[in-house]
């Protein structure tokens, strides 16, 4: 974080020394005067970097999976909602409202880091064997599918980035609560050690396979609909590689939580170990309620998902063509 700070604070100095301003407004308009593009790329850059480890971007993301399974799991759960999403926002922010001065290099470069995000995320869940390190991992992946919509610069590709962004903060929040309650009625996150909770917690199962299954991008679930909108963004302008990356790393996601489900839900309790511990009846509404929420809230945008998908094209649309911003915060007609 600290590294993270000293170059974005640098990163702004730069560019209020070449612009004169750091009002995100002006600095639409200031830019566009700029003769030396070759020194706004590089500040760019260096927002990328910046933000980028906050949104835990490859090869930036070393910090979260070696931090985000050690608080307790309420606290987990509030990091992979919401932290790595202020990253997501600042990006979407300045690169689509300040840096658009030579798309070809700087959302190429994006593009890139997009599809190694997703591939390394992956890779490295399904090399784990502790429930909150795959979902720790998995957030990285998913960071790179909102990076992807951002990197394509496209109406439907933003509209992709928006929504993935807002059904991933519902989906990965539930799954680490879910990790919580196999813990707690477990006594562990290693999925060797777990074993037998479909058998005698059904009721967790069920609230698991939701949540996995939206982040897998199975129909009719939010997560199908995130994933269609970027797939199909990147068909629209012939991306045809980075639609295939998608496509796989969304399979190698089956395989992670197909993994979870196997071990932790339907393989028999492991020998010698203790009975699972129940749940008082007040904890069992304080620890479930947050979770059937979240699973049911889920359900609905898959199968209603026209209200998220009309913010997310409004939002797609203010980004792309910022001047009712711009004429909002400067009070007078963008040129």
């Amino acid at each position: 974080n600290l590294v993270s700070t000293v170059m974005f604070l640098s990163a702004v100095g730069l560019l209020y020394g070449i612009t004169g301003t750091l009002n995100m407004a002006e600095l639409h308009l200031r830019v566009q005067e700029v003769e030396n593009t070759g020194l706004l790329s590089a500040v760019a850059m260096l927002f990328l970097i910046a933000f980028g480890i906050k949104a835990a971007v490859f090869p930036l993301f070393f910090w979260l999976p070696a931090s985000y399974h050690t608080p307790p799991v309420a606290v987990s759960a509030i990091f992979s909602a919401l932290l790595t999403k202020v990253g997501v926002y600042a990006l979407i922010r300045v690169f689509t409202l300040i840096f658009t001065h030579d798309v070809g290099y700087t959302h190429t470069t994006m593009l890139v880091v997009a599809a190694l995000t997703m591939i390394t995320g992956v890779l490295g869940a399904a090399a784990q064997s502790e429930i909150r390190r795959i979902l720790s991992f998995h957030i990285i992946s998913q960071i790179g599918y909102m990076i992807l919509g951002l990197a394509l610069f496209t109406p439907l590709g933003l509209v992709g980035a928006v929504f993935y962004l807002v059904h991933h903060i519902i989906v990965k929040a539930n799954l680490f609560l879910i990790s919580g309650v196999a813990n707690r009625i477990g006594g562990s996150f290693e999925l060797n050690a777990l074993g037998g909770l479909y058998a005698g917690r059904g009721w967790l199962a069920v609230l698991f396979l939701i949540p996995a299954f939206s982040l897998a991008g199975f129909p009719p679930l939010s997560g199908f609909w995130a994933k269609l909108l970027l797939v199909q963004a990147s068909l629209e302008i012939d991306a045809y590689w980075i639609a295939a990356v998608a496509l796989v790393v969304g399979l190698l996601t089956i395989y992670s939580m197909t993994k979870i489900w196997n071990q932790a839900f339907w393989t028999p309790r492991p020998e010698g170990s203790p009975p699972l511990a129940p749940l008082a009846r007040r904890d069992f509404i304080c620890l479930v309620s947050p979770i059937a929420a979240m699973a049911a809230l889920t359900v609905v945008i898959g199968i209603w998902v026209e209200p998220l998908l009309a913010v997310a094209t409004d939002a797609a649309a203010q980004l792309l063509d910022p001047s009712a911003y711009v004429t909002a915060v400067l009070g007078r007609t963008a040129p």
